[in-house]
């Protein structure tokens, strides 16, 4: 079993920023790629950013040139520094790791963390 733990987020004017940090802990052999969704009220979840074990990165074209994901392999740990946030940006932030345990492949997800935009 695989647990992802967020932490980071809070309250923010707009133009603020913020930094999400997830970190993933258990029987992990490998993680193949961790991303950042977000889901708004009334709206269904979507992916912010991504990220593979050698660095490729892909981003909603919403969040292009605001936000960056970052990636330590060696603390199993996923980072998206978010600027320049618009009062749109706010949701709540789940962190994904998929990847391979010593016995089986997994797709976890974290508890959420909440963004709110708003002055």
């Amino acid at each position: 079993q695989v647990q992802l733990v967020e932490s980071g987020g809070g309250l923010v004017q707009p133009g603020g920023s913020l930094r999400l940090s997830c970190a993933a802990s258990g029987s992990i052999f490998s993680i193949n790629a961790m991303g950042w969704y977000r889901q708004a009220p009334g709206k269904e979840r979507e992916l912010v950013a991504a990220i593979t074990s050698g660095g490729s990165t892909n981003y909603a074209d919403s969040v292009k040139g605001r936000f960056t994901i970052s990636r330590d392999n060696a603390k199993n740990t996923v980072y998206l520094q978010m600027n320049n946030l618009k009062f749109e940006d706010t949701a709540v932030y789940y962190c994904n790791a998929r990847g391979w345990t010593t016995v089986r492949r997994f797709d976890s997800w974290g508890q959420g963390t909440q963004v709110t935009v708003s002055s």
